[in-house]
């Protein structure tokens, strides 16, 4: 299900616990498992849970918890806005609806060549930053007005 080198970074990430709480690295496995996967299907998840020694349905909690875990494929980049009250107080949602208009789409919808989804994402502590937004779950765009936005998606041609 999953490759050699995600397993053993799986593996790692367990190393950090004691040996009878390997279900304490379910987030980190979900995410290496996500990262070679491009999403989160229930049989990946699944795996996961199985590898760690615990209940499917409680990684599946996690999963379905948190919005950094992709439970539907998404594009090549995943671009979350922050919409939450410091950011939409500066701007957030104007930046969501200029990403919309030049993208073609809302939220929770990925770009016809298949290469952006757009999310709506709750507080990335960039507060001071804002109005935000977080590429794939790694990378930070703060102060993202229209020049900023249409340089970032450039970029990310």
């Amino acid at each position: 299900m999953l490759s050699q080198d995600s397993l053993t970074q799986i593996d790692r990430e367990v190393a950090k616990y004691p040996a009878d709480q390997k279900q304490s690295a379910v987030m980190a496995a979900l995410a290496i498992a996500q990262a070679e996967k491009g999403w989160l299907a229930p049989e990946t998840i699944e795996f996961v849970a199985t590898y760690l020694e615990m209940p499917p349905i409680a990684a599946m909690e996690v999963a379905t918890f948190y919005n950094m875990y992709d439970l539907k494929p998404v594009g090549k980049y995943k671009v979350t806005v922050c919409t939450n009250l410091p950011c939409a107080l500066s701007g957030g949602y104007h930046a969501a609806d200029y990403l919309k208009q030049k993208l073609g789409i809302g939220f929770n919808e990925t770009t016809a060549d298949g290469k952006i989804t757009l999310k709506e994402g709750e507080c990335m502590g960039a507060c001071g930053d804002a109005p935000v937004m977080l590429v794939n779950n790694r990378s930070m765009c703060s102060h993202m007005l229209p020049e900023q936005i249409d340089k970032l998606l450039s970029e990310l041609e």
